[in-house]
């Protein structure tokens, strides 16, 4: 079972991916437009080109899990853009929101909380 937590760090990758692409060609994106390894446990998003679906790649120490959501009707009406990176951070919480095909911009969710060092 995969479970993303608020501590596991998430990216979306902004632009479209192809979704003929498998495990291999999605760690392969990972290394090459994005400049990560997909090995570091990092949660990547991707979206195929007509925004109807999007493709969850995580590693989680022992094996990758790769997990697509195809929308029977519509589109993902969110995504981010960017000109000059290939990737944005997303909150564990966001993306829960993204993968319901909602807008994650517009959740009011608490900030995560962070130790107050000494």
């Amino acid at each position: 079972m995969i479970q993303i937590t608020p501590q596991m760090r998430v990216l979306v990758a902004i632009e479209a991916a192809d979704f003929r692409r498998g495990i291999d060609g999605l760690a392969q994106l990972c290394r090459g437009t994005l400049s990560l390894d997909p090995f570091s446990g990092t949660v990547f998003v991707f979206r195929n080109r007509r925004a109807t679906a999007v493709k969850i790649l995580v590693y989680d120490g022992q094996g990758f899990w790769l997990c697509h959501k195809r929308l029977s009707k519509g589109k993902f009406r969110w995504w981010p853009s960017s000109a000059d990176k290939a990737a944005t951070v997303m909150q564990a919480h966001e993306l829960q929101v993204l993968v319901c095909a909602g807008d994650p911009s517009a959740t009011q969710a608490a900030p995560v909380w962070r130790r107050v060092s000494a």
